[in-house]
């Protein structure tokens, strides 16, 4: 009798394991899957509302300028110019050249930009700081270090007719002390500020 009784209560005893095993699944599918990231994704619009929404910037007329995230090209010698991109400051694909500092490519291509940069910032070749020449890892970064924006204020200040003093105190304005990470300069609302250009964070 012992042992018919054991044997018709393995099964019972399985499809508990079953059972409980199948509602722990689905409790943290739930928490989890669910009721987590919603309270993550609330946080994050209440406490930073800016930020969780991609850090855009916009004109009086709400038309998004850029991303406080995302670096931009620009051209012509009244901007300040921010670091290589190996992927046209695409956001939609993101990355690195790749190029081992041993590629011949690599060598060459900041061989040309050091060259243009002279031609462009009258600076020496050893004085470029190497943010400048070294695109990074993301292909979109937004800032330059106060170094590289020091070494362009003399350039934007003659084309733009203003005095150096006031668009070195610009760029005082749209730097970060570095509280984390290294002191950097934010280039697209610098150039959106030079061009006099108002713009505010949307929430």
């Amino acid at each position: 009798m012992a042992d018919e009784t054991g044997a018709a209560g393995a099964p019972t005893r399985a499809g508990a394991g079953w059972g409980s095993a199948l509602r722990f699944t689905l409790a943290m599918a739930l928490l989890l899957g669910l009721l987590y990231p919603l309270a993550v994704v609330g946080l994050g619009q209440w406490l930073f509302p800016h930020q969780a929404n991609a850090s855009l910037l916009a004109d009086p007329e709400g038309r998004v300028l850029g991303s406080t995230l995302v670096g931009q090209a620009f051209t012509g010698e009244r901007y300040f110019q921010g670091r290589p991109s190996a992927v046209d400051y695409a956001a939609d694909t993101l990355g690195g050249s790749n190029l081992a500092p041993s590629n011949p490519a690599l060598r060459q291509r900041v061989e040309a930009d050091a060259k243009r940069i002279t031609a462009r910032d009258g600076v020496a070749p050893g004085r470029i700081p190497g943010d400048l020449l070294t695109a990074s890892g993301s292909g979109i970064d937004p800032h330059i270090s106060p170094q590289a924006a020091a070494i362009q204020i003399a350039r934007v200040a003659r084309a733009r007719g203003l005095r150096e003093a006031d668009v070195r105190a610009l760029v005082a304005r749209y730097s970060d002390s570095g509280g984390f990470g290294q002191p950097r300069v934010a280039v697209l609302p610098l150039n959106l500020a030079l061009d006099g250009i108002a713009m505010r964070p949307l929430p």
